[in-house]
This record gives C-alpha cells, structure tokens and sequence, in this order.
C-alpha cells in the first residue's frame, strides 16, 4: 500500500508541478509558453506520468478518476481515503513548489471561469466524461496506446476548454493551487462538474459492456 500510495502522491505532484508551472510560467515570461504550450504540457506530463506510474498505483493522479473507478467495481472502497488524500497533498506540494518559486504570482495557476460559473460547469463536466470514457476503453486490456490516447484528450480539452474553465478534469488539479493560493472562488465547480463527469462515463461505458 506505501508504494501504491507514494506513487500517487508523486505522479500528481508532477502534473500539477509541471501543467500549473507552464501557466505560472506563462504569466511570468509575457506568454513565452503560450496557451497551445499549456495545453501541450498537460498532455504531455499525463503521458510520461502514466508510463512512469502506472504499474505501481494505475497513475489515477485524479479523485473523480479513482472515485468513479470505485463506483464502477474496478477499485477497491477500503483504497479510496488513501489515494484521495496522496493525490490531493501531491497538488498541494506541488503549489507550495511554485509559490516559493513565484512568491508574486497570485493565482499559482488555480483554476477560476472566464465565463459564468454554469458555462464552466458544463464544460467541466462534459470534458471529464469524456476524459475518463477514455481511460475506460483504453485500459480494458493492457495496451500500449493507452497513455497517448488518455494524453491527447487532455491535452485537446485544455486546448479548447481552457480559456474558458481552465480545463481541470481533476478535482486535485483544482484543489492544490487554491489551498495554496487562497482562491477558493468557483472551486465548487471542479469538485462536483469533474467527479459527476467522471461517475456518469462509468455507468454508461458499462452499458456498452453489456
């Protein structure tokens, strides 16, 4: 359980170290990064996090993932509390990392809507449904593909999502740069919109196993 546990703990510290850093970055360097570099760098870190981890913990890095990995009968319950909890210390690490690195930057790359808040929760909602239908019908059998399939749809929903939502998907995502940033506002929303996102993928990627 320690391995599985440490390996979650490190592969989110990574994604959000380096998805939430590229737009820290971003906001430093006068858009040197760009949004299309944002959005690279979250598909490109779920990849090599995937490869890096996925035989240790399956690299959920996510809680709407693991929550409805349980909901779905692929996961154990008695797992849920630790794996939540490694994910989400993961995010907040790697927010402490960036904010002694920025101490100046205000938002530490958490993620607030550009629009109202029900645009966002739509968006969220929908791009983590159709982020975890993938991680289900790509990891039904052990394949190779399947850490570029998962990677490229993040990095797809950032590139068209996040100039609106932000484009989390991930409850840890969100969570880590608002404790350390002190921004709570709309976090409701990458919350709830992921988690339900993610549990209405499972029932109906079910529906296509019967």
């Amino acid at each position: 359980m320690g391995k599985k546990i440490f390996s979650e703990l490190l592969a989110t510290f990574f994604l959000v170290f380096a998805g939430t850093g590229a737009i820290v970055i971003n906001q430093e360097s006068n858009g040197a990064i760009t949004h299309l570099g944002v959005a690279i760098t979250f598909g490109l870190v779920v990849i090599a996090m995937i490869f890096a981890f996925a035989k240790y913990s399956g690299s959920h890095m996510n809680p709407a993932v693991t929550i409805a990995l349980v909901i779905g009968g692929k996961f154990k319950l008695k797992e849920l509390p630790n794996y939540i909890a490694a994910q989400i210390a993961g995010a907040i690490l790697a927010s402490l990392v960036l904010h002694v690195l920025f101490p100046e930057n205000k938002f530490l790359g958490s993620t607030q809507p550009s629009g109202s808040e029900m645009q966002s929760f739509v968006l969220e909602f929908i791009m983590t449904f159709f982020l975890m239908f993938t991680v289900l019908s790509t990891t039904v059998k052990e394949n190779f593909y399947a850490p570029f399939a998962i990677g490229f749809v993040v990095l797809l929903e950032a590139l068209f999502g996040g100039p609106i939502s932000g484009a989390s998907m991930n409850p840890a995502r969100s969570i880590g740069p608002a404790i350390v940033s002190g921004h709570f506002e709309s976090l409701w929303i990458y919350i709830v919109a992921t988690t339900a996102g993610s549990c209405i993928a499972m029932f109906t990627f079910k529906l296509f196993q019967k």
